[in-house]
C-alpha cells in the first residue's frame, strides 16, 4: 500500500463518487444543518420572548411597589408635618424662657440674701457654743483636780 491510499479515508479508499453525488450529499447535509439552525434560533426566540414577558410582569410589579412605598413615605412625612405643627405651640420661645428666668431670680433674690446672713449668724453661734462647751470643760477639769 503507498502512502497516499494510506491517507484517504476508509470510506473513500476503493471508491469514487461522482462531482453530482458529491455536491447532491453536500447540498443534503448543509439543509440538514440550516434547518437545525433555525430550529435553534426559532428556540432562543420564543424563549426571549418569554424572558420579556416575564421582565414586564416583573418591571410592572416593581413600579407598583415603588409606588406603594412612595405613598407610604408621603403619609409618614405628612404626619410628622402635622404632628410638628400640632406641637410647635406646645414649646416656650427664648423670650418666655429670659422672663421666667428674671422672674424666678428675682424671687430667689431675698431668699438667698436671707440664708447668707442667717449662715453669718450661724457661724457665730456656733464659735460660742464651742468656747462654751471649752469653758465647761475647764471648770469641770479643775474640779476633779481639787477633789482628789
Amino acid at each position: 500500500m503507498t502512502r497516499r491510499a494510506r491517507s484517504r479515508p476508509p470510506a473513500l479508499a476503493g471508491e469514487h463518487v461522482s462531482v453530482l453525488d458529491f455536491m447532491a450529499a453536500m447540498r443534503a447535509a448543509d439543509e440538514k444543518l440550516q434547518a437545525e439552525r433555525d430550529r435553534r434560533y426559532a428556540e432562543v426566540s420564543v424563549e426571549r420572548e418569554k424572558a420579556l414577558k416575564i421582565k414586564e410582569v416583573a418591571d410592572l410589579a416593581a413600579l407598583q411597589l415603588a409606588r406603594e412605598i412612595q405613598t407610604y413615605k408621603d403619609e409618614k412625612a405628612n404626619e410628622l408635618r402635622e404632628q410638628i405643627s400640632s406641637e410647635r405651640g406646645n414649646y416656650a420661645t427664648r423670650e418666655d424662657l429670659s422672663a421666667a428666668l428674671r422672674e424666678v431670680t428675682a424671687m430667689i433674690k431675698p431668699l438667698a440674701e436671707y440664708v447668707s446672713s442667717q449662715q453669718g449668724r450661724s457661724t457665730g453661734l456656733n464659735a460660742g457654743w464651742g468656747y462654751l462647751l471649752g469653758a465647761a470643760s475647764l471648770v469641770g477639769l479643775i474640779i476633779s483636780l481639787i477633789v482628789r
